[in-house]
Order: structure tokens, then sequence, then C-alpha cells
């Protein structure tokens, strides 16, 4: 049966708050149709000033770039039509929602889409992970990579096949004919105890 379709997306900020100030620098985004990524969005961004040495080894994004990059309020009015009201998912999502309700806020536009973290799911789906570092769940499930991290449309893309190897996950352990966005929200917020038992129930039910 074909899933939901979803929105994954990622931020590269300047730094971890922009209740302190930070702004995003980059942004990338996936639709997945059916199983499939289907769109792509991605921007450099201009925050009004430049970042820090440490930012710029990190990400590989440095101060010329965006420089010469649209204003942070330019890319969000685009990529307000991009999300329109289809539900969100991001790696370690609380971090990526902070800057969206903020980016979204200094446009005068905010949205009140559904939110789902990969990375709380992921902590479900494989409690035997060494850890749940994007990277790590990557090599773990065996998805391709070019090695590219810390890029925002690379991890949004990383982030978007590890939610389909997810669903596929549980529909063939617990046969579940139909993983819907509200499933996925739940099982991240159970105990990895009770997971096991839950998605049984789903099953049961269906």
């Amino acid at each position: 049966m074909d899933n939901f379709p979803v929105i994954v997306l990622d931020f590269e900020t300047t730094g971890l708050s922009p209740q302190y100030g930070d702004r995003p620098i980059e942004i990338g985004a996936v639709l997945i149709e059916n199983h499939k990524i289907t769109h792509k969005f991605q921007s450099l961004m201009n925050p009004g000033f430049r970042v820090s040495p440490f930012i710029e080894s990190y990400t590989g994004i440095n101060n010329s770039m965006i420089k010469s990059a649209p204003p942070c309020e330019d890319v969000m009015e685009q990529f307000v039509e991009f999300i329109g009201s289809y539900p969100l998912v991001a790696h370690n999502a609380s971090f990526d929602k902070r800057f969206l309700d903020s980016e979204l806020k200094f446009i005068g536009k905010p949205k009140q889409n559904s939110m789902a973290c990969s990375m709380l799911t992921a902590r479900r789906v494989y409690p035997d992970a060494l850890n749940h570092q994007l990277g790590t769940l990557v090599e773990h499930c065996g998805i391709y990579t070019d090695g590219t991290f810390h890029r925002a449309l690379a991890d949004a893309e990383m982030t978007g096949r590890l939610w389909i190897t997810m669903i596929d996950e549980i529909q063939s352990t617990f046969g579940i004919n139909h993983v819907s966005f509200n499933l996925m929200q739940k099982l991240s917020k159970i105990t990895k105890a009770k997971a096991p038992s839950y998605l049984k129930k789903i099953a049961v039910q269906q």
C-alpha cells in the first residue's frame, strides 16, 4: 500500500539557538511520495553576518558562499510554498523546528505543520544501533551514500531514505500494511521497551 507523503528537511546554521541570534545558512528538503523522493528544495542563505571558522569547517559553507546567497527571508518565502501543509520530518527534529519556527516568524508566516523526529523513531526501530546519529544509522541500514554529511540537501536525502527504510522495516517485521504518519509520531514518543508490543497491537488492529 502506498504511504503518506512527507517533506524531510534539514538546516545548516550559524549555531545552536535562534534564541541567541543564530540563523540558517542553508536549507535542504525532499518530498517523499509513494516511497520515493519526487521533489527537492535547496538553497544557501545569507544570515546577514559572518559565520565562525568552526561552522565553515564543520559544514564546508564559507563566508564568500553565503555573502552571495539570497537573504534568509527570501529563501523562507519560497520554502513556505514548497512545504504547503505536508507533514514534516527531520533528524533531531527539535533543533530544526526551532529554526523553522523562528524563520517563519521573521516573515510573518507561522505554520503548524505536523512534525516527526526520525532520530527518536530510529531509537525504537533500531535499538541495537551503535548510536542514532544520521551517519551511523545510514551505515547500520546499508543505505547508499556518497559520504557527504553536514550539507542540508545531502542530509535531508539521507534522512528521507532512512525514513523509507524504517517504514519498510516496520511493515516486514510486524506485518503492518499501512504505516501512517501518526504511527511514526506516536512510536517516537513511547518507551523503547514498549515499542514492539505497540506495533504488534497495531498489526492486529489492521
